[in-house]
């Protein structure tokens, strides 16, 4: 007994002690507890607020990206400066608010007057511009000063592509403004530079685009406050370019420290009693919680370099594994492949089947690219139905093209897309890396050329870069240049006429202009070659009107019945081609009987409305139509009776055969009787033989043409032929074209 009361003030001080030391102990653990949580919410905040910072540039980003996939486009300045209204609606305008949430679009012309105008999806009067005009005054200035400023400074003299944006306040809201040129797409569309129209794009920035951004980095309770309502400390404010604030961004702050306190103030009192157990509870916690805000990081970092729709890389990290991707190709002999592939006629599922039937091709696009190739490569989505592949470590182009044969081959499996089988094909584009030196930015250059002479040449294949493309481009150019000297200075361009003749081989009944072209160091170009480059550099108009001009001139001087002209399909789709023919013979004075425009069965199988209505329209006028190298394409009764042609043209390949292959006898024969149950005259070209001759005119075919009659001629020697003066048969043709 005596011991136990020695030893229990001992055991009594000892155990006072030893609580003092854990109350100590606690309450500095709860002292610093304290300070690390207000240091954790101080941090998190600080992190909230970059979050938002960032997502706000995203969003700015995003409408840019958004408005250069109209701005950049040929058929943009096309119908823009032609002042349709319903394709802006459709294209520039209504499609950016019902398929990125564009809230406002303006479209002005060279002197900064608006010629359509859309608010909330619907097109209203340009007058209301007015209201907003002080506001994007500024901006307007500061994209037209980029636009003037001298080519030296923007690179060269081509299209330059700018853009101006800023964050502006429009009736009190604050929205986020991007302004960029109208600029063709290609070099078929050509523009003064100065004489750009704008797009004018504005989005507001109201809840439900700060909830966008709020939860792509897992924030909630975001909203807008205007410049009168009280902020606290989560929230961040909407500054414009000269450091005024147009509103604040707040949102509910996320507090992990404090809620860590909340959390663990039941157990802090049981750590009075259980020290230790509560030590022990609180690392724990500690450790979740610091786990919990890694992964919140680390989403929030996968957010920033994936894309959300298919998961895949984005662009920024496509762009940084290519570059490491090249840089690790350099030291040893393996190569770089990149594929550049898009989905072939993909707005036209858009516009179809709608947009959530688009965005789900480019969901299981995304996955068969994946499955296809390794796992080493990588498969990114650059925006839209563009996506890009990186191959490492192949050792040729076989390589490539093997994997574009096998991606091409998955790709034209069927789509199930809103209950509709669908069926589309990719084109593709290959560039290969050359060496240590190989550059990202040049291989992605040429991976985009290849994929433009791809979708040139059909579609649904796969080009692979050569080094003569950039050679061909500026040889396309050259080209493209020196045609339209030519035209303004008169040099150089020409017509030839080749008659045609009656079934007795002396009456001549028209005549088909021959464009040709002397080149000063080239000599005689082929006609298809310049053609198909004014066609490609958007040049047939001007040229298309060029030879019309010259052949009524021609006829309307000579005693000829008539003349024809051919029509590329690319001059049909103009809205305003007939007028074009109607002032051109206005000018001329020549009768609308003496003209017949020549088209091809590509045309026909078009089925377009506008080509419809333009044929329609000339045949109205007296001018005749007529349809070459018949039996050659898809020949269709059903297309010749909608479109009422006057006349059938037998090709020159059946011709050439006739006499010596049953089979072309028995054609020529056939067309010759399908073009009398039409009730149409019907002209063989490329009659070359008395037997070719005597066939034809004992077949029915009373309209001959080829050399066995004449050649092409200069006018001069035409209007020297005997019997043009004589009245002949009404009927025959002349083509401007090789």
């Amino acid at each position: 007994m005596s011991t136990r009361a020695h030893r229990s003030p001992l055991t009594y001080q000892v155990t006072l002690t030893v609580l003092a030391l854990a109350a100590f102990a606690l309450v500095m653990f709860v002292g610093f507890g304290f300070y690390a949580a207000v240091q954790a919410d101080h941090v998190s905040l600080e992190r909230q607020k970059v979050f938002f910072a960032n997502g706000l540039q995203d969003q700015i980003a995003a409408v840019e990206r958004e408005q250069e996939s109209v701005s950049v486009w040929d058929d943009a300045v096309t119908n823009a400066k032609s002042g349709n209204q319903t394709w802006m609606a459709e294209n520039l305008s209504v499609w950016m608010y019902s398929y990125y949430g564009h809230n406002r679009v303006y479209v002005l012309d060279d002197a900064n007057r608006p010629i359509h105008v859309m608010r909330e999806g619907k097109v209203v009067a340009p007058d209301l511009y007015a209201e907003d005009e002080t506001a994007l005054r500024s901006t307007i200035e500061k994209l037209r000063g980029l636009i003037a400023r001298p080519p030296e400074e923007t690179g060269g003299g081509g299209p330059v592509k700018m853009v101006a944006e800023d964050l502006i306040s429009l009736g009190g809201k604050p929205a986020i403004l991007s302004i960029m040129p109208l600029i063709p797409s290609s070099d078929r569309v050509t523009q003064a530079r100065g004489s750009e129209y704008l797009h004018v794009s504005v989005e507001f920035i109201n809840d439900t685009v700060i909830d966008k951004i709020a939860r792509k980095y897992l924030l909630d309770g975001a909203h807008l406050l205007s410049l009168s309502q009280p902020t606290g400390s989560a929230a961040i404010p909407l500054l414009d370019s000269r450091g005024v604030i147009l509103g604040y961004i707040a949102w509910d702050q996320e507090r992990p420290g404090l809620t860590l306190i909340r959390k663990a103030g039941p157990a802090l009192i049981v750590a009075m009693l259980l020290a230790a157990g509560v030590l022990a509870f609180l690392l724990r916690r500690l450790r979740r919680a610091s786990t919990a805000l890694q992964t919140s990081r680390n989403e929030a970092q996968y957010l920033a370099f994936h894309d959300t729709l298919t998961g895949l890389p984005n662009r920024a990290l496509f762009e940084d594994r290519l570059r490491r991707a090249l840089l690790i190709a350099g030291h040893d002999a393996a190569k770089v492949a990149l594929l550049y592939l898009d989905i072939d006629r993909f707005k036209h599922v858009n516009d179809t089947l709608g947009h959530p039937a688009g965005d789900e091709l480019v969901r299981q696009t995304a996955a068969r690219l994946q499955r296809t190739i390794r796992d080493v490569d990588t498969v990114a989505r650059l925006g839209g139905d563009e996506f890009a592949v990186i191959l490492i470590d192949i050792h040729g182009v076989r390589d490539a093209e093997d994997v574009s044969e096998r991606l091409q081959q998955r790709l034209r499996e069927p789509f199930k897309l809103m209950d509709d089988q669908v069926f589309v094909s990719a084109s593709i584009g290959i560039a290969l890396s050359t060496g240590p030196e190989a550059d990202a930015d040049d291989l992605l250059r040429k991976a985009d050329i290849a994929l433009y002479e791809a979708k040139k040449n059909g579609r649904g294949r796969y080009q692979v870069f050569a080094g003569d493309m950039d050679d061909l481009l500026l040889r396309k150019r050259k080209v493209e240049s020196e045609l339209r000297k030519a035209l303004i200075g008169g040099t150089g361009i020409k017509l030839n006429y080749q008659p045609v003749f009656a079934a007795d081989g002396r009456a001549i009944l028209g005549a088909e202009a021959l464009i040709r072209w002397s080149h000063e160091v080239h000599g005689a170009l082929p006609a298809a070659q310049f053609i198909a480059i004014a066609e490609e550099r958007g040049m047939i108009g001007e040229l298309g009107k060029w030879v019309l001009l010259e052949a009524c001139r021609f006829a309307v001087r000579t005693a000829l019945p008539w003349v024809a002209v051919n029509v590329s399909p690319l001059q049909l789709r103009d809205a305003g081609f007939p007028a074009m023919v109607a002032a051109i013979l206005a000018e001329t004075g020549l009768a609308p009987a003496r003209l017949q425009l020549e088209i091809t069965e590509n045309v026909l199988l078009e089925n377009s409305d506008m080509t419809a209505a333009a044929l329609a329209a000339l045949r109205q006028a007296g001018i005749g139509i007529v349809l070459d190298d018949f039996g050659t394409g898809y020949s269709s009764l059903s297309y010749l009776r909608r479109h009422a042609i006057d006349k059938l043209k037998i090709d020159r390949s059946f011709v050439r055969l006739l006499g010596t292959e049953g089979n072309s006898t028995a054609i020529v024969n056939a067309l010759i009787d399908l073009a009398i149950a039409l009730d149409v005259d019907v002209t063989a070209e490329g009659v070359e033989t008395e037997e070719q001759k005597a066939l034809l005119v004992g077949m029915g075919c009373h309209q001959l043409q080829g050399y066995l009659l004449s050649p092409p001629l200069e006018p001069v020697q035409l209007l020297g032929l005997p019997g043009l003066a004589l009245p002949g048969e009404q009927g025959g043709q002349a083509t401007a074209r090789a």
